[in-house]
């Protein structure tokens, strides 16, 4: 739906395609009489009806020897507002995936608790990162011991996954105190 609903944006970018809607508008028509209301070549006018039909804001069906050519109004008679709110559901359709993905990652890395190993891609590290520091606890002060004592449950060098969660601002160290980040 969401590509449909680009290819149509598109679509409607053409003057020519435009100034056919207007003329079908009034009436279903064939080629031949587009193209002298238009003054555009008949190969024109079969061209940008073929990329109206494809996107279904146009239709064909056949009369007698002629090919005549009607708006779909099911399409047109859309709000804006109604054709935005299709790609709306498409970035609840990403976020979905994003949290599988989260939850994949997860799954790989770690074994009952313990982190298996560190991912080399960031993307993934992130992640890990992120889960080991829901064992921390927001607003309250940790003692580089602390902090060290709570990343040794997931993994034996803790002091690699410190280093990476202050580079990745998801702790933050200040007089060797560390404090949870407010994350999003």
């Amino acid at each position: 739906m969401d590509k449909l609903i680009i290819n149509i944006f598109k679509c409607l970018a053409d003057k020519s395609r435009l100034q056919i809607i207007n003329n079908l508008m009034e009436s279903p028509m064939y080629v031949e009489l587009l193209s002298q209301r238009l003054n555009l070549a008949p190969s024109t006018i079969s061209f940008h009806l073929k990329k109206l039909e494809d996107v279904k804001l146009v239709y064909s069906t056949k009369e007698q020897y002629y090919v005549v050519y009607h708006l779909n109004k099911d399409i047109l008679s859309l709000k804006l507002n109604d054709l935005i709110n299709g790609v709306e559901s498409q970035k609840d359709i990403q976020k979905e995936r994003e949290e599988q993905y989260r939850i994949n990652v997860i799954n790989a890395f770690f074994e009952y608790g313990k982190l298996k190993s560190i991912p080399v891609q960031r993307k993934k590290r992130k992640i890990v990162l992120e889960e080991i520091a829901k064992s921390f606890e927001p607003g309250r002060d940790y003692t580089e011991r602390e902090v060290n004592i709570i990343i040794a449950d997931f993994h034996d060098d803790f002091c690699t996954i410190r280093r990476e969660m202050v580079g990745f601002n998801i702790i933050e160290r200040n007089n060797g105190i560390y404090k949870l980040v407010n994350i999003k």
